[in-house]
């Protein structure tokens, strides 16, 4: 199997078109070879590219720039991050107390079950009721 080229298509409004066509005219290359360019460099760089006019890239270069690098971050509040913080233990805890339970409700129904073949006869109050029969059961 060689390597084969794919094909991507899509649309782009007049005015982007215009600006794409001026970038290829200005670098001498053909329209494709703008898309192939960046393409490549989307590849190389894992998604990680940020596409700037060129005044900017040389202020990018000498680490002049304004603007915030790429990928953006942002600042998050201590008291945030202390909430946050706060949350993930009292989730955790939780996680451990529903364990417990789990293993709780486990034993009483093992127990529930070993007990239940030691009982000999259960007696609903309801069958008491029943007319017309006399029982005598002795509780123990």
């Amino acid at each position: 199997m060689g390597n084969k080229n794919k094909t991507i298509s899509f649309r782009v409004n007049e005015d982007a078109f215009e600006t794409l066509r001026e970038i290829a005219e200005e670098r001498d290359i053909s329209l494709s070879a703008v898309f192939r360019d960046y393409v490549d460099t989307l590849v190389a760089h894992d998604g990680q590219v940020q596409v700037v006019p060129k005044h900017e890239l040389e202020k990018l270069r000498e680490g002049e720039s304004d603007e915030e690098s790429f990928p953006p971050t942002v600042e998050v509040p201590k008291s945030f991050i202390r909430e946050h913080e706060r949350l993930e233990l009292e989730a955790e805890h939780l996680r451990e107390q529903l364990e417990e339970h789990k293993g709780y409700v486990n034993y009483l129904r093992e127990q529930l079950e070993r007990d239940h073949d030691d009982v000999e006869e259960v007696i609903q109050l309801e069958d008491l009721d029943a007319p017309g029969e006399e029982h005598s059961f002795r509780l123990g």
